[in-house]
């Protein structure tokens, strides 16, 4: 080789250490500081809570007293209305009135009524909501400075 060519490489070579080292060389200190941001949250957590209260509860019985007056005459009105309506009956009114009358009284002899009253407790789940709060990671930020500008970035985690 000429030494021509040894002075083209030994430049090549100084240039190429020069520029590989150069972000070394000028490189300045920096410091960076981490921090983590927070934000509060607030959420309804539902929860179970049993009520009780005492109420009446009617205690049924059969009734063997009959019909009331009411309902015997409601029934011989209907029944003799019925009865008028007979094509071909001449008193057709007035036994309709006995057949409504009987059965108004045989209707009232099965009749269930209440006999009482009973005091139980009836109880029941309502469901209540209560305010939580709590703190959860938001974000993060690093602060540095670089050719003296101080700048933030901020990621996420």
């Amino acid at each position: 080789m000429s030494n021509r060519t040894f002075r083209i490489l030994g430049l090549l070579f100084i240039a190429a250490f020069y520029f590989a080292a150069l972000p070394y060389v000028y490189a300045e200190t920096t410091t960076a500081t981490i921090q983590d941001h927070f934000k509060t949250v607030t959420k309804q957590v539902p929860f179970t809570e049993t009520t009780c209260e005492l109420i009446d509860v009617p205690i049924y019985g059969q009734s063997n007293q009959g019909a009331s007056t009411t309902d015997l005459l409601f029934g011989a009105l209907i029944g003799g209305a019925i009865g008028n309506n007979i094509p071909g009956e001449k008193n057709g009114g007035a036994a309709g009135a006995v057949v409504g009358t009987i059965i108004a009284n045989e209707a009232g002899k099965n009749k269930q009524v209440v006999t009482g009253y009973r005091r139980e407790e009836q109880c029941k789940d309502i469901t209540r909501y209560q305010n939580v709060t709590d703190q959860v990671y938001s974000h993060s930020t690093i602060t540095f400075t670089s050719a003296g500008r101080t700048r933030t970035i901020r990621f996420y985690e």
